[in-house]
């Protein structure tokens, strides 16, 4: 595997490594050693699956507060789909920043969202599915998002059109009314 580093520390871009032959292909898309041994040390205890029928659909900006705050190991199966992680730790020298990456069945990337970066993505295609692992369970009263147009963060978004959203990323509020107790070193 090839781990990548991105501007916003902790994000990291994992390319697996693909053997094909005339029966198609594998590839390993999460080892614990491996992960480990590059330093990314999760224990993931969920795995999650959407689908997403239409070009154009936006889920998020989400995340959970601490203590049941995720980190998210995201990947895309099916379709394509442009991945976003935007810094959320207060006194982090790239707060607010965002870093985004085409996720697709076709280039079998992934992409790490730690603890502390509210997550989203949009669809490219039509007919997509998203695989990610987290390391915390899902905790209703912890969820929290983030206006998934903040001009704060200024997300480049690839497609421009209206997308398609779910109630609560409508009503999301922005980053600085934003619920969030994360901080940068802690």
């Amino acid at each position: 595997m090839k781990y990548t580093k991105t501007k916003l520390d902790g994000v990291i871009v994992i390319e697996p490594t693909v053997f094909g032959d005339h029966r198609g292909w594998f590839m390993e898309t999460y080892s614990y050693s491996k992960f480990k041994e590059a330093g990314i040390d999760l224990n993931f205890v969920q795995d999650n699956h959407s689908f997403s029928a239409a070009k154009g659909t936006l889920r998020g900006l989400h995340y959970q507060l601490n203590p049941k705050a995720q980190s998210k190991l995201v990947r895309c199966t099916r379709g394509s789909i442009f991945d976003v992680a935007v810094d959320i730790r207060n006194g982090s020298p790239t707060y607010g920043q965002w870093f985004g990456i085409e996720l697709s069945a076709e280039n079998k990337k992934q992409l790490l969202v730690p603890k502390g970066f509210a997550h989203a993505f949009m669809t490219l295609t039509n007919d997509v599915e998203v695989q990610y692992k987290v390391d915390e369970l899902y905790s209703p009263e912890n969820d929290r998002g983030i206006i998934w147009n903040d001009p704060s963060i200024n997300i480049q978004w690839p497609i421009d059109i209206t997308p398609i959203l779910s109630e609560k990323d409508e009503k999301a509020p922005l980053l600085k009314d934003a619920d969030n107790n994360f901080f940068y070193g802690v």
